[in-house]
């Protein structure tokens, strides 16, 4: 039944009957080599699927703003200090980062907090929120309404800006909302208007503005390590990591004050 099903797909004869068994035609032949593929193919793709499945993994968080400083540092750490540990990383604003660390799907992120909300998490450093434009801007007036470049509600940047603007009576409008920060400088660079972030991972064509512009003065801004409850070795190694390279890129005094032990150890190896 199957053998006739499978002719009837195939729409030729695959096996003709000699003597008491079955011999391919030219096209059985071919559908036989065909078979065997497909039945190694499946075979590799359940060894590859289990070993992934059997692999031990970590789950790491960052806002954008560290990507191209704190994160390949801790992953090239921690790359060296463990061996065939899968690494996850996402990217996400600082609410959904500290949701998913307290539910366990995070196990290590830094974030920003506003200064002085609730305990969570250890604090790193604080840091100033700065305004930002791209150089270009600088010798031109500022437009009335403030154009703004912002991230998309909720933000702590986007809400430190507002505050501050409505506290100083100064007109504005929305030019750009996004939720990356890649878009964020090219708003600015783009000459869009202006944007509020800290001074980390600023861009060198992306000037720090301000009194220039008679814009009103803004807040600081914490930086903290989370980390999920009951981690295992590799992730209590990898938020270990991320602390001290956060530390080591956010600001070397705070690295110096709090003791921070920066010295790679070799014979520190982690294995599965």
């Amino acid at each position: 039944m199957h053998l006739k099903k499978l002719e009837q797909q195939a729409g030729t004869t695959l096996f003709v009957r000699k003597g008491r068994g079955l011999v391919p035609t030219e096209a059985g032949e071919a559908f036989i080599a065909y078979a065997r593929r497909i039945v190694a193919l499946n075979d590799e793709a359940a060894l590859s699927v289990g070993a992934a499945a059997g692999k031990a993994s970590v789950r790491l968080g960052l806002p954008q703003d560290f990507f191209d400083d704190v994160m390949p540092a801790t992953l090239g750490r921690f790359g060296q200090d463990v061996e065939n540990v899968h690494v996850d990383v996402q990217a996400g604003e600082n609410h959904r980062l500290a949701e998913e660390v307290r539910a366990g799907r995070i196990d290590a992120a830094i974030a920003f907090f506003r200064p002085g909300s609730p305990t969570e998490g250890e604090t790193l450093c604080e840091c100033p929120m700065h305004w930002l434009a791209h150089v270009d801007l600088l010798d031109k007036t500022v437009a009335d309404p403030l154009p703004l470049i912002m991230f998309n509600h909720p933000c702590l940047f986007r809400q430190a800006m507002l505050a501050a603007l409505d506290h100083s009576q100064t007109r504005w409008r929305a030019a750009l909302t996004t939720p990356s920060l890649p878009a964020v400088w090219a708003g600015l660079r783009s000459g869009l208007g202006i944007a509020v972030r800290t001074d980390h991972g600023r861009p060198e064509d992306i000037a720090c503005v301000g009194a220039e512009l008679g814009l009103p003065n803004l807040p600081n801004i914490e930086v903290r390590l989370l980390r999920a409850p009951n981690l295992s070795r590799f992730a209590e190694r990898l938020a270990q990591v991320l602390r001290e390279e956060a530390l080591r890129h956010l600001d070397p005094a705070i690295r110096s004050a709090r003791g921070v032990d920066l010295v790679h150890h070799p014979d520190r190896l982690l294995t599965t």
